[in-house]
């Protein structure tokens, strides 16, 4: 099970799939042309080998059909017969009236060298034009003395000790030569040892063994070695995706190779340098909020001061649009850049919790398949920003759910007069609001959308023809 996940986690297109491919192909044509090498030479030797003992046979049998064939045609049988009794010869012999049928072998490379061999041996030293034939058959298929009798239902002392060797059976070499019309001679042998079989396979079992463990050793190996050196990348490549949710992540161990550490470390670097700008904007920010508020307070003052009613209604307007700007500039800051540890957020419950105050203007349909990795609190501002606006330009909405394994999707439908489409975009902008009468600072959906692009997200804005605005949260699942 454990090693069915494992292969399950090796991506087509990783480091270690290529690896591992590029292995295989690797020793593929490596053992493929070692093992046609090798084959080609042990061709030769065995077919030497073979050659020579091939003859060394014919030779035996052109002898023994020469001492036949100088005996009477009457002592023969005789002779034949005195030999059986003894104990038999290195060959099967029988002299038979009728030429046997042989119930071949399937063609082969060994075999044909065999038969050409021995034929032209005996063509060679017999110095006749009689008719030989020589073929190979198996024991338990192989007719002896007449087309009827298999070797089998002789007794065993006649062939048991040189033609039958069990359990292995080998392939026997029968020849038949005309003596004279209507007689035949009959010699069946066995090829000696290590030519028995005949074996003409391209690859030994033990050689396809050997070439198997040896691959399979090799990826093992190379499995465990790739994955070992790829580890600290594949950590860096997680660290790097989720830097734009947690750049407060802690740093990276140093290690692996010198290229991988080398990467990690100028990683860390970033990081270190992204989170002292992060830092050094938002104490820049709190300070201009901070010290702007004296000056404020003093122009407020001042303003008091003065004797014209209109002139001091101005000043105060504009202080007040300055204030509201300069909080809302804070507060941007502050809702975005929410210093939050990645957690499992049920999202159901975050929208339970948002909608509490509008239970008669919001309706849900769907739910999440499992937790969302994420921000918790930068996840509720946001959806909770996206459901105030929806219910303040739409008067009602409903919520749709989309989850799958790689995205979760969140749908806000409600039934106001939607968006020009050429302020689709600038409503994202600080302080775009479209409809003056109702209140608010036009941050809300500039603040989600940062949210958003900070979990690796994004947020679509699209005008449904029956009317209304449809508002599409996108957050993908962080691996």
């Amino acid at each position: 099970m454990k090693f069915n996940r494992l292969l399950q986690r090796i991506k087509p297109n990783s480091l270690l799939a290529r690896m591992l491919l590029l292995l295989l192909l690797a020793i593929a044509l490596a053992q493929g042309a070692s093992s046609f090498i090798w084959f080609y030479q042990l061709r030769q030797s065995e077919s030497e080998g073979l050659n020579a003992t091939s003859r060394n046979l014919a030779l035996s049998l052109a002898s023994t059909v020469t001492f036949f064939e100088s005996l009477p045609s009457e002592y023969r049988h005789i002779v034949l017969n005195q030999l059986r009794k003894m104990g038999g010869t290195r060959f099967f012999v029988s002299l038979n009236r009728e030429y046997i049928k042989i119930n071949s072998i399937p063609d082969s490379y060994h075999k044909n060298l065999v038969i050409q061999t021995v034929s032209d041996v005996l063509h060679r030293e017999l110095n006749r034009s009689t008719k030989i034939d020589v073929d190979f058959s198996l024991p338990d298929q192989l007719h002896v003395l007449k087309n009827d009798i298999l070797l089998q239902d002789l007794p065993s002392s006649w062939a048991s000790h040189s033609l039958q060797i069990k359990p292995l059976n080998p392939p026997i070499l029968v020849t038949q030569i005309e003596l004279e019309s209507g007689e035949w001679i009959y010699l069946a042998a066995l090829l000696p040892a290590p030519y028995m079989n005949l074996d003409d396979s391209l690859l030994p079992k033990g050689r396809v063994m050997f070439i198997t463990l040896m691959t399979v050793f090799l990826l093992v190996f190379t499995f465990i070695l790739v994955r070992r050196q790829t580890r600290p990348l594949r950590r860096l490549a997680k660290a790097a995706s989720r830097l734009t949710i947690d750049l407060f992540q802690a740093p990276l161990v140093e290690e692996g190779s010198d290229e991988i550490r080398k990467a990690t470390r100028a990683f860390n670097t970033m990081q270190s340098k992204l989170k002292r700008y992060i830092e050094d904007r938002e104490q820049l920010f709190r300070s201009i909020s901070h010290d702007l508020k004296t000056p404020i307070t003093r122009l407020r003052l001042r303003a008091e001061l003065l004797d014209d009613d209109n002139v001091i209604d101005a000043f105060n307007r504009d202080l007040d649009e300055l204030e509201i700007m300069a909080k809302g500039a804070l507060q941007t800051v502050k809702d975005t850049d929410i210093h939050e540890n990645l957690t499992d957020i049920n999202i159901m419950s975050h929208l339970k919790y948002c909608i509490e105050p509008y239970l008669d203007k919001v309706s849900v349909f769907g739910e999440t398949n499992s937790p969302y990795r994420g921000k918790p609190l930068a996840i509720k501002r946001c959806i909770a920003n996206l459901i105030e606006n929806g219910i303040k330009y739409g008067d009602k909405i409903e919520i749709y759910l989309l989850d799958d394994d790689n995205e979760l999707c969140l749908l806000f439908v409600d039934h106001g007069p939607g968006i020009p489409e050429a302020q689709l975009s600038e409503v994202f902008n600080p302080y775009v609001r479209l409809n003056k009468a109702k209140s608010g600072s036009g941050l809300g959906l500039g603040i989600a959308r940062n949210i958003a692009h900070a979990h690796g997200g994004n947020i679509c804005l699209q005008n449904l023809p029956q009317g209304g605005l449809e508002v599409k949260l996108r957050l993908p699942h962080i691996k």
